[in-house]
């Protein structure tokens, strides 16, 4: 066995792939749907976050892509600064500058995963199946720790107490209440997650066998 077959696995003869066509090709449609669903994603909103005040009935809404925000920042940001909390426009700088490349890097690697047939294909696929949960791990860093850095000088820094916003659903921040939602993008890498997960389930069935035929001589 050369390091070449060692690495990417065990070759599928021209015999066996047309005896059992779909058998290798589930794995290749999952996962492909999946590193394809995950690009995409990336042109559509994430995460959006509607805040009720008094002064503004209809709400203010603030919109999250993987590489900017979007919405009434500036008015929200005014609010915010009453209360003493870091504008909007200054978190996760790093994450959003990188996050285009990143994805994109992540969509080759899931991939790459339909040419190896072998384990190493779960390793391939990995940044892809965690990358939703990542993402959400990181918005809670940020919501955390906005909401209990408060400046203790601000205009209006008594009247609110450290708070966390929700990921999802209503929270309450003194007379203010807020609305969180998950959106089209952040969906999107969840069933790519999921298409990936399957995927790894059909590779296993289809190339296991080989990789133990191919271990035993």
């Amino acid at each position: 066995m050369d390091v070449k077959e060692k690495f990417i696995g065990p070759r599928v003869s021209r015999e066996l792939l047309e005896k059992e066509r779909m058998r290798f090709l589930l794995p290749t449609i999952f996962i492909s749907l999946g590193a394809f669903l995950l690009f995409i994603s990336i042109f559509f909103p994430y995460w959006k976050l509607v805040l009720y005040a008094p002064q503004y009935p209809d709400g203010l809404r603030v919109t999250i892509y993987v590489n900017r925000v979007e919405g009434d920042v500036r008015e929200i940001d005014i609010l915010n600064h009453y209360i003493g909390m870091k504008s909007l426009e200054q978190a996760a700088k790093l994450e959003r500058s990188i996050s285009i490349i990143a994805v994109t890097c992540i969509t080759l690697l899931v991939f790459t995963a339909i040419y190896i047939h072998n384990q190493y294909a779960a390793f391939f696929s990995f940044p892809g199946i965690v990358y939703p949960i990542v993402f959400l791990a990181d918005l809670y860093f940020w919501l955390r720790y906005y909401g209990t850095n408060l400046d203790p000088n601000a205009p209006l820094a008594g009247a609110v107490k450290p708070f966390i916003p929700p990921l999802i659903g209503e929270g309450k921040i003194g007379q203010f209440r807020t609305v969180a939602t998950w959106e089209v993008g952040l969906i999107l890498a969840f069933i790519a997650s999921l298409s990936i997960i399957i995927g790894l389930y059909f590779h296993r069935k289809a190339y296991k066998p080989l990789v133990d035929e191919q271990n035993v001589s």
